[in-house]
This record gives C-alpha cells, sequence and structure tokens, in this order.
C-alpha cells in the first residue's frame, strides 16, 4: 500500500494535467454515476453484514472489468488520516466516503482517471475524469464500463424511475456531469456572483474545489446539474456544456477588459503574488491557493513566461508547475511528503519551503 501512495505522489492527478480543451479556465471534466445493487438495503438501511456482501459482489464485478483494468482496491477503515485526506485532495473520493469507514472502500484505475467508492451514499459512486473540457471523453469512458458492471452486478432499476438511489435527485440517469473551473477575473470584476446566480436558474449547481458543502477558493468552482431524473445523459451533457460555453465567454470577456483596461494593476497583483510564493516563511492553505491562482492567471495571459521572470527573459511559469504546486501544497500531500504528520503551522512552514523550492526562492 505504501508503494501505492508512493507512485502516487510522483506525479499531479489526471485532473491537473493542464491539457485539453480550454484547460485555462476548465481544469477538469468529471462523469459520475450513481448504482446501487437489488436485493440489498440502501444505505439507511444497510447492515454491517450487508455492506460487506455489497463489498464482495462489488469488488469480484470490478477485478473482471476490462476498461478497468486491474484495479488498485483500497479499504477505507486500513488507510490512517492523513491518507484518507489524501485520497480526497486527489479527487479520488469524496470528504463523506472517509467518514465512517467500515466496509468502505476505493477501486483506482490506471492514471487515476477512473475511480469507484464502494458503500458510500450509493452502493457505487463510479466516476471518471478528464483534464480540460472534456465531459465527452469521460463519458465515453465511463459508459464503457458502466455496460461491463451491469453485466456482472444485478442494479437496482426501474423502468417507470430508471436507477435507483438513495438521494433521490440522482434518481433516473444516476449522472452527475461536473466541470472544474477558474475563474479570477469573474471574481476580481466581482462579476461572479451574477453568473452563479443565473447557472442556478438554469438547473446547475455550482460548489467548492472539494464539492458539496465547500466554499470556493482560489477562484475555483465546480459546476454540475442539479437533478438527474427526467433527461438523458446526452440531454445532461449538452445543457452543462451550453451553459458552460457562455460562463467561458464571460471569463474570457473578463480577462481582456483586465488586459485592456487594469493592465498595470493586474501586472502588479500576479508578480506580488508571485514574489510572496517565491520568498515566504510561511504560508496557509488558502493563501496558497489565493496566491497561486493569481500566478495562473498571469502565466494564462501571458504576463509571466517559462521559468519565472517576465515575458521578455523567457525565464517563467507555466501551467504544469502551478497545478503541480496546487496540488502538492495541499496539507495531507505535504505530509506524504515528509513522510510523517505534520501540525498546522509545521504544514504552513512545509508548505512555503515547498513552494520556495520549486520557484528558486531563497531557502
Amino acid at each position: 500500500m505504501l508503494k501505492a501512495f508512493d507512485e502516487f505522489l510522483k506525479h499531479p492527478s489526471e485532473w491537473l494535467r493542464g491539457a485539453g480543451p480550454v484547460s485555462d479556465i476548465v481544469m477538469s471534466s468529471r462523469i459520475r454515476l450513481a448504482r446501487n445493487l437489488e436485493k440489498f438495503p440502501f444505505a439507511t438501511r444497510a447492515t454491517a453484514a450487508s455492506q460487506v456482501e455489497v463489498f464482495k459482489v462489488v469488488k469480484d464485478g470490478l477485478m473482471h472489468s476490462v476498461t478497468l483494468k486491474q484495479p488498485l482496491i483500497l479499504e477505507i477503515r486500513e488507510l490512517d488520516e492523513v491518507d484518507r485526506q489524501f485520497l480526497v485532495e486527489r479527487h479520488l473520493v469524496s470528504r463523506e466516503h472517509i467518514v465512517h469507514a467500515d466496509h468502505k472502500a476505493v477501486a483506482i484505475g490506471q492514471g487515476e482517471v477512473i475511480s469507484v467508492m464502494i458503500n458510500e451514499e450509493d452502493h457505487l459512486r463510479i466516476q471518471v475524469m478528464q483534464s480540460g473540457m472534456n465531459l465527452r471523453d469521460a463519458w465515453s469512458i465511463i459508459d464503457a464500463l458502466d455496460d461491463e458492471l451491469s453485466e456482472a452486478l444485478p442494479y437496482a432499476y426501474s423502468t417507470d424511475w430508471g436507477y435507483l438511489t438513495c438521494c433521490p435527485t440522482n434518481t433516473g440517469t444516476g449522472m452527475r456531469a461536473s466541470v472544474m473551473v477558474h475563474l479570477p477575473s469573474l471574481v476580481l470584476t466581482k462579476q461572479i456572483n451574477k453568473v452563479l446566480h443565473t447557472i442556478t436558474k438554469l438547473g446547475l449547481t455550482a460548489r467548492g474545489l472539494y464539492g458539496e458543502g465547500t466554499e470556493a477558493s482560489g477562484n475555483f468552482f465546480q459546476i454540475s446539474n442539479q437533478v438527474s431524473l427526467g433527461r438523458s445523459e446526452e440531454e445532461l451533457i449538452e445543457n452543462i456544456e451550453r451553459i458552460l460555453k457562455e460562463v467561458i465567454h464571460q471569463e474570457q470577456a473578463g480577462r481582456e477588459s483586465l488586459l485592456s483596461n487594469s493592465r498595470t494593476q493586474l501586472e502588479d497583483r500576479v508578480w506580488r503574488a508571485f514574489g510572496i510564493l517565491k520568498h515566504a516563511k510561511t504560508m496557509s492553505s488558502n493563501e496558497a491557493l489565493d496566491l497561486l491562482s493569481a500566478v495562473r492567471l498571469g502565466v494564462d495571459l501571458g504576463l509571466m513566461a517559462p521559468n519565472g521572470g517576465s515575458p521578455s527573459s523567457g525565464n517563467g511559469m507555466d501551467r504544469t508547475k502551478v497545478n503541480e504546486l496546487f496540488l502538492f501544497s495541499q496539507p495531507a500531500h505535504l505530509q506524504k511528503l515528509e513522510g510523517k504528520a505534520l501540525t498546522a503551522k509545521e504544514r504552513d512552514t512545509k508548505r512555503a519551503q515547498l513552494i520556495r523550492s520549486k520557484l528558486g526562492g531563497q531557502g
């Protein structure tokens, strides 16, 4: 198991690869399917015995999947708190999944593209993540996997209601399509609340970096459909793509406005953020996210060049480095890199040290 986590630490997650369409604004795309097994009680009425049986049945079905290709299966109760949070930070499990860990597990496919939570709110929470605006590719992968699993696992399904889920909002397709977007210009121009209000009226919802129950930080927002009943998977994807296209347009317009009307102030914000990151001796997680968000905006607008200097010097940042710092400066990643648990104060010091070392700062 330790070897598995060591492998994770060698690279950022799929969702932070920095590739794919519109990846300067759309960090990642995710399709998640909620599925339950017939003849087994759902989570609200499940017993320890039934959860054990669900785990056995699902594990056997997953191991025969061609799409998943011999996944790494981790039982949550066998992981310490740091390892559990590490999986949350990599978006491989939900925050809810690591609570009350008995009889819960996650199956992780190669490259962290596919993960399957077992005994979460539903018996299975299947998800596929892709970098950039790639809902279609994510759907293609998860659709094939779902077809395979349906051959091996008896899903709870109604001809009237579709796939039966623990939460009524997931009934129907059981699908949640979501995109992680970076919207700094809408925040800076104070348009973000208007945009979020509009998408809510259109049937979508916006959450923070780690989904339901989290607030937006670092100008990141997860935008997803609210309900799945009454619409096909294709319709749900088309709807979020249509609305997201307008959100992207608004963010791009905001960035162009900042460049045209407030370029000096924007450059000052970007380079001040870079200076703090490069030289600070202590830094909280939220501060790091906010500063890295500013630097990422500078990179995406061409205000910083590879390796750290001005655009003309050819000596600046790139998106890959910023994305890696987003992830590896998170609390559990810092502790995994250090090889031991750290206090909050120690994490703040280690975080600043890590960022300085990556940016070529002092000490």
